[in-house]
């Protein structure tokens, strides 16, 4: 078998550590698989360099920092290559650019384009275990880019697919994917298998197992994905395609995050492209919008409301400003979480939402907003109710059972 490993940087986070991934690594090899091996910084490694840079300016050239920060997987990769290479095995390492990955021009954030296998697959005919630097590649200019936060991951499927591995095994220091945060809910169950768009949509509302970028492309490229713990042997979470018996479960997971803010719109001109211009301002300066409710308009005016990540409440602060004109009063609520339930089963079963919020009614928590999918409804609540809410949900749906 091909199998494609990634450790992240909790699991390469010292010297101790990169030796017990070279005997995790080494044992699978004895095994009799051929590996990929892709590797992230050490952790703290990617934040230090990042203080580093900014000692100098507070904004400094995002080509500089792709060429800083990508140096940091290249050292655990060099590291763990030669600590395999002490216990007798043929092992290499190479940055992203000598593993054929290109990516496009936008620097600290930049997505992969291809991907020329030629040189890992002469290498793994060798017999050599390979150790890629993760979250970086080169543009067609030959500059060094990075892949944003989590690019690790992304830099593992992307491999796994250009090779046609049989699998793909994201280690990190959790030992799968769980029905909730096991930190807030201690009876949450790690489950044995998700399918990617239910992964997607954990990892998009807060689950932090996973980068919902690489899921996304271990969908595309149809790589199985295996969540596991580089501290255990314990089996992990396959995330794969959907299949009949998941839609015999109603509900996976329940997810929290924190990382919210409301901002609320009141008599905003009801005129043609209100809208339009207020989200597109939003959008130019990077701001994403989740939830939006509008209501109808009356004598000539209308209120609207949205959700932004919390972090950019004072950006969307900035922009709202901008139209004073158009809008009678603006209110501005980072106190708020937002609660999902995620499950394929909600396709084919009825009142599920209905469901949630009668529990959350049932415990006087107000539901200030609402979002649903196909297989996901979210709720906004008040933060201080969070973590209550997200035990109560856990035990209306049997998650624990």
């Amino acid at each position: 078998m091909l199998i494609v490993h990634k450790y992240g940087g909790t699991s390469v986070g010292s010297l101790e550590r990169i030796e017990n991934v070279a005997d995790r690594v080494a044992k699978a090899k004895d095994a009799g698989n051929d590996l990929v091996v892709v590797v992230s910084a050490m952790s703290g490694e990617t934040n230090k360099l990042i203080d580093y840079a900014t000692h100098f300016t507070p904004n400094p050239a995002k080509q500089e920092l792709d060429m800083l920060l990508s140096s940091g997987e290249r050292v655990t990769a060099a590291l763990l290559s030669i600590a395999l290479q002490a216990k007798g095995y043929n092992a290499v390492a190479m940055s992203g650019r000598q593993a054929g990955i290109v990516t496009d021009t936008t620097h600290t954030y930049a997505r992969i384009e291809s991907i020329d296998p030629t040189a890992m697959q002469q290498a793994l005919k060798e017999g050599k275990i390979i150790i890629v630097a993760g979250f970086q590649g080169i543009n067609r200019d030959g500059n060094v880019t990075t892949l944003g936060r989590g690019g690790s991951d992304l830099s593992a499927v992307a491999i796994a697919g250009a090779l046609k591995a049989d699998a793909c095994e994201i280690y990190s220091d959790v030992d799968g994917i769980y029905t909730t945060d096991p930190r807030i809910e201690p009876k949450a169950k790690k489950l044995d298998t998700i399918s990617y768009d239910e992964m997607l949509e954990m990892a998009s509302m807060g689950a932090k197992v996973l980068q919902n970028r690489s899921v996304e492309l271990a969908k595309k490229l149809n790589v199985k994905l295996y969540a596991k713990s580089s501290f255990s042997d314990n089996e992990g979470t396959l995330i794969t395609k959907e299949s009949n018996n998941m839609e015999e479960v109603l509900v996976s997971g329940v997810v929290l995050d924190k990382n919210q803010a409301r901002v609320t719109l009141r008599n905003v001109s009801d005129k043609p492209g209100i809208a339009a211009e207020i989200f597109t301002k939003l959008a130019n300066e990077g701001i994403n919008v989740d939830m939006i409710i509008q209501n109808v308009g009356i004598d000539g005016s209308t209120n609207l409301g949205f959700t932004v990540p919390g972090n950019e409440l004072e950006n969307a602060k900035r922009v709202m400003e901008s139209f004073d004109h158009d809008i009678g009063s603006m209110d501005f609520d980072n106190n708020v979480c937002k609660v999902s339930v995620v499950g394929v089963g909600m396709k084919s079963h009825a009142g599920v939402a209905a469901k949630a919020f009668s529990a959350l009614a049932a415990n006087n928590i107000n539901i200030q907003m609402i979002s649903t999918s196909e297989i996901k409804v979210s709720m906004i609540i008040d933060e201080k109710y969070g973590e209550l809410a997200i035990r109560m949900l856990h035990d209306t749906y049997g998650l624990d059972k």
